[in-house]
Parts: structure tokens; sequence; C-alpha cells
């Protein structure tokens, strides 16, 4: 028995979203690895003083201060800037699917969508 290959709206849709997660994640390690490679070439041989405990400087708190950072070739903001591309991956995927929902006219996909973008979108702007 052989099988028929359909491709239809769905099936594309599949291929567009997952080529969309593995480009984003691919990206974001690369970002991540070359900011760690350059944090590591400037900074490796120091010491690092275990007891005492410092966070993230408030510069790379910020998405304008990740982006003035990374700019600046420092490592530690490319590094945050590829964990930035990391959690945008998803969100972008949500976003394409709902787009993709559209065009084939599901509503009740589109509608799960954008809800669905709305809550990720309002607890990363939004809550703190």
């Amino acid at each position: 028995m052989g099988t028929t290959d359909v491709h239809g709206p769905e099936h594309e849709l599949e291929i567009r979203l997952g080529n969309l997660l593995r480009a984003g994640v691919i990206i974001a390690a690369s970002v991540v690895l070359t900011g760690g490679i350059i944090h590591l070439v400037r900074h490796g041989l120091e010491l690092p003083a275990y007891h005492v405990f410092r966070g993230e400087p408030l510069a790379l708190r910020t998405m304008d201060g990740v982006l003035a950072d990374s700019m600046q070739l420092h490592g530690r903001g490319i590094i945050q800037l590829g964990l930035l591309l990391l959690i945008a991956t998803p969100i972008a995927r949500v976003a394409l699917a709902a787009y993709g929902f559209a065009r084939q006219r599901d509503w009740m996909y589109v509608g799960i969508s954008a809800s669905v973008l709305a809550l990720l979108l309002y607890g990363l702007l939004v809550s703190k």
C-alpha cells in the first residue's frame, strides 16, 4: 500500500514553524557562544570571588542596556542578547502560528494563538 504525499496549508505551516524554531535556536546559540568566547578571552584568567555574590549589573537588566552593551562587544552583553533571542523564538512562533491560522481562516486557532501571544507579551512587558 502506497501513501500519497499531500502537502496542504497545514503541512506548510508546520514546516515554517519548525524552521522558525530551528533558526531561532541556532542563531541564539551562536550569539551566546560568541559572547562566551569574547568573555573568556577577556576575563578567562581572572580568579572568581565565590564568597561575594554579584548579580548582573543594572545595565544588563534592561533590553536597552543589553543592546548597548552588546554593541560595544562586551561578552556578557552579547550572552544576554543571545538569551533574549532564545526567549523571543517561541514568541515569534506563536505570532507566526496566529498569522498562518488567519491565512487558513481557522478563527478558533487564531483566537487561541492570539490569547497565548497576549499572555506571553503581558508576562514579558507588564508584570514585574
